[in-house]
């Protein structure tokens, strides 16, 4: 599948996600190349009037930054504890509409965004989709910077291949919160929920990008057309 194509998916499913998006709403606006689609669709919708009265949540200080420059107004948590629906991508998808996030570096702000919203709708190109977590890519796991070392062998006793993730100039990649993340590759994980929980045991992690439970909806673009599928 060319990167053209890729794109191509990634639009209509952002766009079909915006469909749910209705005026008066607060609405959560997710980190990520495939969420900017969704991001700059509400733009323009807010433009032409279609939608009124919304207010966005962004997920990380770069969508703060794109948000505010296409024209969308914004909110924070705290003024507005409850999101009604926020539109997000994803790294994996598994069939229970489990996923692994934080490709993108925001898995925390994205995490508790997820959890204040009465929806989540998580939209893919149908790369995305797997049979089993892990298959496709590493769990991110965000660390505190104090003896983040530490938790590269509490990671590899878990069965972790383990890298710490690095900017282009090699120099440590550093979250929003200053945090460090390290890249879990697990291979297929046959129980996301056991792992997830083991992660959240250890004193210094902060977050990780299993998201359990959350997601809602998952709207899967491909050349055969679009999938809307709904948690039972």
């Amino acid at each position: 599948m060319g990167g053209i194509n890729t794109a191509k998916l990634k639009e209509q499913a952002a766009h079909r996600a915006v469909e749910f998006v209705q005026s008066g709403m607060i609405v959560g606006l997710g980190h990520g190349s495939t969420a900017l689609y969704a991001v700059r669709r509400i733009a323009e919708l807010i433009r032409s009037r279609v939608l009124q009265n919304i207010r966005g949540v962004p997920c990380s200080r770069q969508v703060f930054e794109d948000a505010r420059r296409l024209g969308i107004p914004l909110t924070t948590l705290n003024r507005n504890p409850i999101i009604d629906l926020t539109i997000d991508g994803a790294d994996e998808v598994d069939g229970s509409l489990n996923l692994i996030k934080g490709g993108g570096g925001a898995l925390l702000r994205e995490k508790i965004v997820a959890q204040a919203s009465l929806c989540e709708i998580i939209i893919v190109d149908e790369s995305k989709m797997s049979e089993v977590l892990g298959t496709r890519c590493a769990v991110p796991v965000e660390v505190a910077p104090f003896g983040w070392k530490t938790h590269i062998f509490s990671l590899e006793k878990l069965g972790a291949d383990v890298k710490s993730r690095r900017n282009s100039d090699e120099k440590l990649f550093r979250t929003d919160q200053g945090n460090v993340i390290l890249d879990a590759n697990f291979g297929p994980i046959n129980d996301p929920a056991k792992l997830a929980a083991d992660l959240k045991a250890r004193a210094g992690v902060l977050e990780h990008g299993l998201f359990i439970g959350i997601a809602t909806d998952v709207i899967v673009a491909g050349k055969g057309g679009m999938r809307h599928i709904e948690r039972d």
